[in-house]
């Protein structure tokens, strides 16, 4: 029996940039050493079009796979402290795939700035947008000028992942 793989947790920031970029297709292919997975709660925060998309993904190409979200109290309560406005008051997508990691050893996959200093504070690895195109890059899925076409598009189409140049960018994540 194989080992299990590590698991990256998209959040759904992550999802619509690929979408939008016309690349989701290509987003587990970057990393092919991890199982990508959508929560539940995540997919419900993503437009109707977008899901659609994603189901096909996860129906036909068999990438990303769907997980339901809180199955332990421990999971619940922090996600509950997460999430009350009283404590950090995050998102619940974002929320739920911080404390799925926190609690599994996955990696978070946002481009969300809130998700920094919980990920760091508790040790939990996450990849951005960016990142995952500098791997992209790397590892000659993608070239630096689709990328930098990929952002421009996904930034056109309302979506704000940050103009970095690719030359020079670096990602030592994982």
């Amino acid at each position: 029996m194989g080992m299990n793989k590590t698991k990256i947790v998209l959040d759904a920031d992550v999802i619509i940039h690929f979408s939008k970029g016309g690349l989701l297709h290509l987003l587990p292919k970057i990393l092919p050493e991890f199982q990508f997975i959508v929560l539940d709660i995540v997919k419900d925060e993503l437009p109707a079009s977008i899901s659609a998309e994603l189901d096909n993904q996860i129906r036909w190409m068999h990438n990303i796979s769907e997980e339901i979200f809180g199955n332990t109290s421990e999971e619940r309560r922090e996600f509950a402290r997460l999430t009350s406005t009283t404590g950090m008051a995050l998102g619940r997508g974002e929320s739920a795939c911080m404390v799925y990691c926190l609690y599994n050893h996955d990696v978070v996959g946002s481009n969300t700035r809130d998700v920094t200093a919980y990920c760091d504070e508790h040790g939990i690895i996450y990849l951005t947008t960016n990142d995952f195109l500098f791997y992209g890059i790397c590892r000659s899925v993608i070239t630096k000028n689709e990328a930098s076409e990929f952002v421009s598009t996904v930034r056109a189409k309302g979506s704000f992942p940050p103009v970095v140049d690719f030359d020079t960018y670096i990602c030592t994540k994982i």
